[in-house]
């Protein structure tokens, strides 16, 4: 306890940055920060009070589990639901402090000590939340991309025995899930041993050696300042595979006691009710983007999926499927509708042939098919789901964020955001994603007919639907998409909302069924 009143005015420091690795050679950081991170950030409804007993939704930011931090301003969200629940976001180690990960360190601290933090932030709003006009029984988790990636982990803690002791309710935007290893596999160790020659510990003797007559890594580091490990963390960091992160959760049989596509399928969640969504292209972000024949793409997989043999880099080019048409740079690209016609598997707004093959992969492996599986692991034993995808062009990976938390940006109209906001309120207030017709149509549609988002239907196995949230209309103008190319988006005035119906099994040229075969390798991927 403090012994004096706090006055938290602005936001806490955030926790030092570590980059994913690009095409282009990152420097050397000097900017530096402090390791004294762990804050939160409370938004409450002014007429609040202990005694309000509003529903809680607490946000968890992504950055690939390198970067971000969470300033991230609720206060629109809360206002477009009529200041219905209160509002939290949290922050956690990055990089190397949060996710450094070896035997050593397992032995003598914590792996995954930043999902350690973000339970004990939830923890905290069990204690807390009712000191803003929370309920702590009506908490919603929710995160975007490694944000979401940490609600599924947290969905996942402890095998799924934590029932709603930290939340009832959990949405996931575009969950991230990179290569998960086991936390003293061959990846992660030797992670941890660049990191420690790069901050002065090299590994002479990982344990201290006979009769501990050396130091040992981990005490090396323990004495090291922290600039020193700022910058170890940043290089090793910014040094791995094209789009990765360097420090990422593992496998450690505790808090994660199995891969989360293993513990997936067999529905060992905590919480209740989940709120499951993603984005048409996730992968160009991650990918590069040059890749222009199948020989080209196999020798992606083949350093993306280290422990595939060549009969597995085959089933994946059968599952992803290419006429092995040549590409024409100058051949318009456009937007696939998901039902009929070009698919996903071929063709997008920023990409065609086996560039976006190889951008699909990746997104189902990472985004997608983490999304699906989440809504299938909530679709039954008394727990429901619904699922969504965001559409509206270009829909790369984060361009959803502003149009539930605002301020929206061109290409989303103001019906859209009213829209996407109360979908998440109503989860928020309700457990459940449905909204009137009224707004789901949108105020300038002029339209009574019934929206499908009224009636949102939960997510089965054997009924799989998704809402596909999408726009209409406006005008065209020219921006540069994350594939680096010139796409077309369009912005008012005459955007009109498009939420459609659709089977997520067949969607896109059987996404479903690719899902299920990253589903049946996941041991492997390993993920």
């Amino acid at each position: 306890m403090w012994p004096n009143p706090i006055t938290a005015n602005s936001f806490g420091p955030f926790y030092p940055q570590s980059p994913k690795s690009s095409a282009v050679p990152i420097n050397d950081t000097t900017d530096f920060s402090t390791e004294d991170c762990l804050y939160l950030n409370v938004y409450s409804p002014e007429n609040a009070t202990a005694d309000s007993k509003l529903p809680v939704l607490v946000w968890i930011h992504g950055g690939g589990y390198g970067g971000g931090n969470g300033r991230q301003d609720l206060s629109a969200i809360i206002e477009a639901n009529n200041h219905g629940f209160v509002g939290v976001s949290i922050q956690y180690r990055l990089g190397a402090f949060g996710f450094l990960s070896s035997d050593e360190i397992f032995r003598n601290g914590v792996v995954n000590a930043g999902l350690l933090d973000q339970h004990f932030a939830l923890r905290w709003v069990q204690a807390y939340v009712t000191q803003f006009g929370g309920d702590p029984t009506k908490v919603t988790i929710s995160g975007e991309s490694a944000g979401g990636g940490s609600v599924m982990c947290q969905s996942l803690a402890y095998g799924g025995t934590l029932g709603t002791s930290l939340f009832r309710n959990a949405v996931v935007a575009s969950p991230y899930l990179p290569l998960q290893y086991g936390y003293k596999d061959f990846e992660p160790s030797q992670s941890y041993y660049a990191f420690a020659t790069m901050a002065g510990c090299p590994p002479v003797t990982a344990y201290g050696g006979i009769n501990n007559t050396h130091p040992s890594i981990f005490n090396c580091l323990v004495n090291q300042d922290t600039e020193t490990l700022q910058r170890a963390s940043f290089n090793i960091s910014a040094s791995g595979i094209y789009g990765t992160w360097g420090f990422l959760p593992v496998t450690d049989g505790v808090f994660l006691p199995q891969l989360p596509s293993q513990q997936l399928l067999q529905k060992q969640v905590n919480g209740l009710n989940m709120l499951s969504g993603n984005n048409a292209n996730e992968g160009p972000s991650f990918t590069p983007q040059n890749i222009h024949t199948e020989d080209e793409l196999i020798a992606w997989l083949q350093i993306t999926f280290l422990a595939f043999t060549n009969n597995d880099i085959v089933k994946i080019l059968l599952y992803y499927s290419s006429t092995n048409a040549s590409v024409n740079p100058s051949d318009p690209l456009f937007a696939t509708t998901g039902i009929s016609g070009p698919a996903a598997l071929n063709e997008s707004q920023v990409g065609s042939g086996q560039q976006q093959r190889a951008d699909n992969i990746y997104a189902e492996t990472t985004f997608v098919c983490p999304s699906y599986w989440l809504a299938e692991a909530y679709s039954d034993h008394g727990r429901q789901s619904w699922k969504y995808q965001y559409s509206v062009p270009v829909a790369t990976h984060g361009a959803d964020v502003t149009g539930y938390f605002g301020p929206a940006t061109p290409e989303k109209g103001p019906d859209f955001e009213l829209a996407f906001m109360k979908i998440w309120g109503n989860f928020v207030i309700q457990s459940n994603p449905s909204i009137p017709s009224s707004i789901a149509n949108g105020a300038r549609s002029n339209s009574t007919a019934e929206n499908p988002a009224s009636s949102w239907p939960t997510f089965d196995i054997y009924n799989p639907q998704l809402i596909n949230l999408n726009e209409t209309g406006g005008v065209p103008f020219s921006v540069v998409s994350a594939a680096g190319n010139n796409v077309t988006e369009m912005m008012d005035p005459g955007l009109i909302n498009n939420f459609t119906i659709a089977n997520a099994y067949t969607w896109e040229g059987g996404r479903g069924y690719r899902c299920d075969f990253w589903k049946s390798v996941g041991a492997k991927v390993p993920e």
